[in-house]
């Protein structure tokens, strides 16, 4: 290389203005969460949410959870979330236990919710709908994700609480 640094890091680039109502998401969160569900025993967990945008109308999503007691990896997902002008956000969703969701819902800007139902759960034998419902509030994410399988009706699966770092 001739008189040049290796080169730093690009500029973030510019924020789209379709991703911007919901720029309150963006950034790294991290915290613990809890399951359960009349099939399984309930369990604890840590969590880490990545909300990153690379300048597309998408905001691209990546989840993690661990064990709190050991920190042994449990689950992974990542999908994007596509935000409309009208409220509306489509998201897509794969998970690392092989479920794939396409999820339509709504967002509210002004109070930081963000609403999704199910239309599609695919390749799931068992699984038949999922909704999620994610909040910021005083700077924390909160969320609830609701299950329904062939043998239950829709109830909460995972509840956590999430902040910024």
């Amino acid at each position: 290389m001739e008189g040049g640094s290796v080169g730093s890091a690009p500029a973030p680039p510019p924020l789209h203005p379709a991703i911007a109502p919901l720029s309150y998401l963006l950034g790294r969160w991290r915290g613990q969460g809890e399951g359960g569900f009349p099939t399984i025993n309930s369990f604890a967990y840590g969590e880490e949410l990545i909300f990153s945008h690379s300048g597309k109308p998408v905001i691209a999503y990546s989840q993690k959870t661990w064990k709190l007691a050991s920190g042994e990896p449990m689950h992974a997902e990542s999908g994007y979330w596509r935000p409309k002008p009208d409220g509306s956000i489509e998201v897509v969703i794969a998970q690392s236990t092989g479920l794939a969701e396409v999820q339509k819902g709504t967002y509210d800007a002004e109070n930081r919710i963000v609403t999704l139902q199910s239309e599609l759960v695919g390749n799931a034998s068992k699984v038949k709908e999922i909704t999620r419902v994610f909040k910021v509030v005083n700077g924390e994410l909160s969320y609830v994700v609701e299950m329904a399988t062939v043998i239950t009706s829709l109830q909460p699966h995972l509840k956590a609480l999430l902040k910024k770092v």
